[in-house]
């Protein structure tokens, strides 16, 4: 599976309406597990959540909000997977080991009002 599972395209991100910048937020959807930072029911999580992106070789180019360590964007844009990706270190868990995954920080969204959302902005280099 190319995907890293890293959670990171499970957090909640928001929009500053005068300059179209997005913010990533600590807080994850409920489906996301917070341990192994994978969808909890993946196979059904656009019915459950619509929103949910669905991400292909063929519509990266709309996912310019990914981060810059997801699988899918390095490689749309020509790069190689890191040491850290499961693909390449051939452990599940190599992507938590290097820190890359949301699993230290992550809260449930059932935990956070949305009108708090913004006090939950994290920053890092997408």
């Amino acid at each position: 599976m190319l995907c890293d599972g890293c959670g990171k395209c499970c957090l909640h991100k928001l929009q500053d309406d005068k300059t179209d910048d997005i913010y990533y937020t600590s807080v994850a959807c409920d489906y996301l597990n917070l341990t192994n930072c994978l969808c909890k029911d993946y196979v059904n999580r656009k019915s459950l959540v619509p929103e949910c992106i669905v991400l292909s070789k063929d519509n990266m180019k709309q996912f310019t909000w990914l981060p810059s360590t997801c699988a899918y964007r390095v490689l749309a844009e020509g790069g190689k997977l890191s040491d850290w990706h499961p693909l390449i270190s051939s452990r599940d868990d190599s992507v938590h080991q290097a820190g890359v995954s949301v699993r230290s920080y992550a809260v449930a969204e059932s935990e956070i009002e949305v009108k708090d959302f913004e006090d939950y902005i994290v920053q890092w280099d997408i």
